[in-house]
């Protein structure tokens, strides 16, 4: 494990402090959850970002063409448009 000394505002430490403690756990792990999600989050945005440079509109219609048309289970219909 590497360490690493980092400077924060007073009121950031302030709340990381007490966000720990609320979860029971210490400050330094709970800077190494909210980096890591913040890391997978860029990431994924990153990948989604890619992936949908790939894409063509004809590709689409394509994936599109083979959804049955059939009607929306109870509960998943979309609300009736106001007007």
């Amino acid at each position: 494990m590497t360490a690493m000394s980092i400077r924060l505002p007073e009121s950031l430490h302030r709340n990381a402090r007490a966000f720990a403690e609320q979860e029971g756990i210490s400050v330094n792990q709970l800077i190494a959850t909210a980096l890591a999600e913040k890391l997978a989050a860029l990431g994924a945005e990153a990948y989604l970002a890619t992936r949908a440079a790939r894409g063509t509109r004809s590709r689409f219609d394509a994936a599109l063409a083979q959804v049955p048309d059939v009607e929306a289970a109870a509960g998943d219909q979309l609300p009736a448009a106001r007007g």
